[in-house]
Order: C-alpha cells, then structure tokens, then sequence
C-alpha cells in the first residue's frame, strides 16, 4: 500500500488527520510550509512548485492547503490572489501527480461552494448547482470543476469533500471567540434567533477523509460534510457556557435588532453567520459511503473536551 500525502499538514485538521491516520497506523506523509517536527517543509504552494520527489510511493493526496476566507481582506485583487492559491497551485499538484502514478486526490473544499445561506428546512444538498458568494468559495468552486475535468482527462481518480465549520480541540478563528465568550460567562443574546447551523467535528471530518481514500464509489463525487445534527447560535453558546463551568444566561433581543447593530458597527457579514441558516444534508454522503459521523454534539463531553486544552 503506498502512501497518503497531506498537504497543510500543520493546520487544525492537518494535524489531526496525521494524529488520526498514526492512530490506525495507515502510512502517510505530512508536508507544509511550517516547520514543525516530523512534517516535510515546502517552501510553497505555487502554480510552478515541483512535487516529483515528494510523490515517490505515494498512492493518494489529501490536499487540505489553501489560502483561506479572511475576515480583513487587504489584497488589492482578492479573487486573483485565491485563484493562485486554490486553483493554479492545486491544478499544478493534480497534473503531477497524474503523471507520478498517484491514483485518487482528495480536495478539500468548502461548503461556500453551495452558498453562504439556507431557506429554512431546505438544506444544501450535493446535487445543488454551485452558487459561491466571494472570492475563497468562488476559487473552490473552479477548483473543483476544473479537477473533475482534469482526473477525467488524466485518469486521476477525484474525490471532493465539502465541510462546513470544523470545530474540535485547538480549533482558532470564529469558534474560538465563541468560546472565549463563553468561559467569561457573557450572556447569549441570542435566544430569539431560531435559525440553525451545520457543523463538523474534526474528528468526524478527518473519519470521512480516510474513508474517500479508498472508497470505489467515492471517485469523480461530491460530497457533503457535517455532523449531521445541527445547532441554532443560541443552542451552540449554552453548549459551551456549560461546559466552561458557567451558568447559561441570556439575553433576548430581537433578530432585527441584532443585525441592524451590526450594519451600523460595520459587522453585518459577521452577523449573518450567526442570525441565518446554514444546513448541510449529508444523506448521499452517509449512504454512499456507508459512514455515519462518529462525534455527535449532543454528547456533552465533546464541548467540555474543547475547554480541556486550555
């Protein structure tokens, strides 16, 4: 069997993966620009970048590097920039390991690709047409359209995965100052907003990954991503004020309310995330695949897990 190459391996779920595969001793190999013990340093990820030493013996890529949404865009042309990072590179990667003999190539996408909202009770499915809103999920979007195209032509085998937010031990970001707000036990003000939100476990996602490797009906696929039980802004806050040991407390303001400050402060597309619905359903996923999302957020060890780092 050879090896699994993974890209970013320094990331959040690149590092978990790597755990996650040592763990059931699948042999694989860790690059990123990052150096850090036990991982294979690249210089970068670029459109011209050289792979052929790295590819030797390797049997499948999980390409989870990219340049990711930020939330202070400061590039004069964003979407140029993450075309770079996210098309060109991961196209370059693609093509040469084609010709390296590598047979499947996992890229990690984004539910961004679908959109960035749900009408509620209608969840995203696979099957939807890709409706990016901004530049990360527009680069996604062509990424994966020209990958398909590429395996075909190349006889590469592509497999597409699509999360929402991942969440789990170390995660940063967003999630993190959610749980900042909880652990100072600052009030919800949330409890009047009845919208509901995908999420994935890291634990659940990196199962997911290992399993696309080898799956004979995960080739030239998309799939979708979550833990398959999903939380409103309010739900997910009281889950984490408890399990940072404080009292759940809560404030309730009108939704209206909430995003008209926030059109005011400047933080409308912030507010969004945490007002609106964003549902995943991940049926062809789990039938498919025969896999069921291991972690589940109703078991309230999985938040106090989150706490246990710090």
């Amino acid at each position: 069997m050879g090896r699994t190459l993974i890209t970013g391996a320094s990331g959040f779920v690149g590092a978990h993966l790597l755990s996650t595969m040592e763990s059931r001793g699948l042999p694989k190999v860790g690059v990123s620009r990052q150096r850090n013990s036990g991982l294979i340093t690249v210089p970068s990820y670029e459109s011209t970048s050289t792979w052929r030493a790295l590819l030797q013996d390797v049997n499948a890529i999980i390409h989870l590097a990219a340049r990711v949404h930020v939330m202070h865009e400061t590039a004069p042309d964003a979407l140029s920039e993450f075309r770079q990072a996210n098309v060109a590179s991961t196209l370059n990667l693609a093509r040469q390991a084609a010709a390296a003999g590598v047979r499947r190539f996992v890229f990690v996408s984004s539910i961004k690709v679908n959109g960035e909202r749900t009408e509620a009770g209608k969840p995203f499915t696979a099957r939807d047409l890709r409706h990016p809103q901004d530049p990360y999920g527009i680069s996604k979007a062509e990424a994966e359209v020209q990958l398909l195209a590429l395996g075909l032509q190349l006889g590469l085998e592509i497999t597409i995965v699509r999360p929402p937010l991942v969440y789990g031990a170390g995660v940063r970001g967003n999630f993190r100052r959610m749980m900042n707000w909880a652990a100072r036990g600052l009030p919800s003000i949330f409890p009047m907003v009845r919208n509901k939100r995908s999420l994935i476990h890291v634990s659940n996602l990196c199962d997911l990954l290992i399993e696309t490797l080898h799956h004979p009906d995960a080739v030239n696929r998309v799939f979708l991503a979550s833990d398959g039980h999903d939380l409103s802004t309010h739900e997910l806050l009281t889950a984490l004020t408890i399990a940072a040991g404080r009292q759940p407390r809560s404030i309730p303001v009108p939704t209206f309310a909430l995003q008209r400050a926030a059109r005011i402060a400047g933080w409308e597309q912030g507010m969004a995330r945490l007002t609106e619905n964003l549902q995943v359903d991940i049926t062809d996923t789990c039938n498919t695949l025969n896999w069921r999302p291991m972690v589940s957020p109703h078991d309230k060890t999985v938040w106090a897990s989150l706490f246990d780092e710090q």
